[in-house]
């Protein structure tokens, strides 16, 4: 029997993302995930080396790498519209949930079960999906000064307020890669050398 689960995960690239912006350069859903992973990753680090925290920074960058993963069916939902109300909100996490369980059902039954804890939200794993949402916001972020760098005026907004959302997440590891990280993406290439 043929297993599509990977076959679909490899449509993440076909996903792009900021579909109501104009954007100077594209990015999909496999490009936000894959940075979403390395931050996530990189704010559990910060947890455990600075803040006493015992994360597993692997899994927490396992989980980012999939945190977007039901998109493939559902494609991006754009944030003013995902967030219009709590209906709104509420139904969309209902089809995200059956997007999430079909992906599922593209796996082998002796391996599925390894996956369905990426796609779930296991309270076991709230920490951990604390972090993968910053890193979503932080992601979101380095878009948004990338365009701003690129004279695009159109992400001015969104920056101020995805800095305020990530701010009032509370995420102290958030926080650190802010003030350690974020700044150089305001400097050229040769800047940075």
């Amino acid at each position: 029997m043929d297993h599509k689960f990977f076959a679909m995960i490899s449509r993440m690239k076909y996903i792009d993302r900021w579909a109501l912006m104009r954007n100077t350069i594209s990015e999909n859903i496999s490009e936000h995930s894959l940075e979403t992973a390395f931050i996530a990753h990189a704010l559990a680090v910060i947890g455990n080396r600075r803040l006493g925290k015992s994360y597993n920074a692997d899994r927490c960058a396992v989980l980012a790498m999939y945190h977007d993963a039901a998109e493939i069916i559902t494609g991006d939902l754009p944030t003013p519209i995902k967030y219009y109300n709590k209906q709104i909100k509420s139904v969309y996490n209902e089809i995200e949930e059956n997007a999430e369980r079909q992906m599922l059902s593209y796996l082998p039954e002796d391996i599925r079960q390894d996956y369905v804890s990426v796609f779930s939200h296991d309270e076991a794993e709230a920490d951990l999906w604390r972090l993968v949402k910053a890193a979503d916001k932080l992601s979101a972020l380095i878009k948004c000064i990338e365009e701003r760098r690129m004279g695009n005026a159109d992400f001015r907004k969104a920056e101020e307020s995805t800095l305020k959302a990530i701010t009032a997440l509370g995420c102290e590891e958030a926080d650190i890669f802010l003030a350690e990280f974020i700044p150089p993406y305001d400097l050229t290439l040769d800047e940075q050398a």
